[in-house]
């Protein structure tokens, strides 16, 4: 480990192009670091110290794609799925499946996820569980289901409200900053939602690619100083409201169709399978480390 920590030291004094991806780096740790738990950096640039492990099989939950590794969270992320299973087994379901949380240590991952690094980003598939006795291969190979309509404009007959139920408690929970969902989710939850009853729904945020699984992040727990919390935040960018103003319809009119003129193109984006650690916060090279 003394040579891991004099590696890592090393690096920040080294070109950038010469430095060891931090994907590679993170990617290649099999177990928490030995800190308290801390979520260091934002959601898209950072690393999680002293990060717990959901157990794969749960009393409400099973963790999905066990090959991966990446159902590691910080404790307030592993609390809130025990709690929020609760609630999908009260609407009939047998609980939840999970699907990525974090790799052990957090940082940028090899494949998938832009966020997901600092153990407050959880996927929850919207496929009903029947049974929490999964093996470890159907796990690799069973899909969850998709509740958008084949045109992406509306939500399909896989849509229920239990989905509803499940997504409004998750909402209403105090840890939770925000949940992507697919925008056909939102305009349908906007749809039904009582009148008396919707400031949660300013923390349902609509994004293309979440029609299987909706994504919930949590907010900086305490004790996490080095942790930054997303800007605009959720109430900024509804302004307060609950986010079902006219705007909303923008994401299954022009996003489907955009405008046809000619567009320059955009010079290429270092993203996170780019970054080396001196990308990362200075306190992510102790938690790789594990000093």
């Amino acid at each position: 480990m003394g040579r891991l920590v004099c590696i890592i030291l090393l690096i920040w004094a080294l070109p950038v192009a010469a430095q060891q991806k931090a994907n590679q780096l993170f990617g290649s740790m099999r177990a928490a670091s030995p800190h308290l738990p801390s979520a260091v950096g934002t959601y898209a640039k950072g690393c999680g110290a002293g990060l717990v492990q959901l157990p794969e099989t749960g009393p409400t939950w099973q963790a999905m794609r066990l090959s991966r590794n990446r159902n590691w969270g910080h404790p307030d992320m592993i609390g809130f799925i025990a709690r929020l299973s609760l609630t999908a087994r009260q609407q009939g379901w047998a609980g939840l499946y999970i699907g990525d949380i974090s790799q052990p240590r957090g940082g940028p991952m090899t494949s998938g996820h832009s966020s997901h690094q600092i153990g407050l980003d959880a996927d929850i598939w919207m496929l009903p569980p029947t049974r929490l006795n999964l093996t470890r291969a159907e796990r690799e190979n069973i899909s969850s289901i998709n509740v958008r309509s084949a045109d992406q404009r509306s939500v399909n007959s896989n849509w229920t409200q239990a989905h509803y139920n499940i997504l409004k408690a998750a909402a209403s929970d105090p840890a939770v900053d925000r949940i992507f969902v697919t925008p056909p989710v939102k305009i349908e939850m906007c749809k039904t939602a009582r009148r008396a009853d919707r400031d949660w729904l300013q923390k349902i945020r609509p994004l293309y690619g979440h029609n299987t699984h909706f994504h919930v992040r949590l907010k900086c727990p305490a004790g996490s100083a080095g942790c930054q919390t997303q800007r605009p935040t959720v109430a900024e960018l509804s302004n307060g409201g609950d986010g079902c103003d006219e705007s909303l319809q923008w994401w299954v009119t022009t996003y489907l169709n955009p405008p046809k003129t000619p567009a320059k193109p955009a010079p290429p984006k270092r993203g996170p399978r780019d970054y080396t650690m001196a990308d990362l916060p200075r306190e992510c090279a102790r938690v790789l480390a594990g000093r």
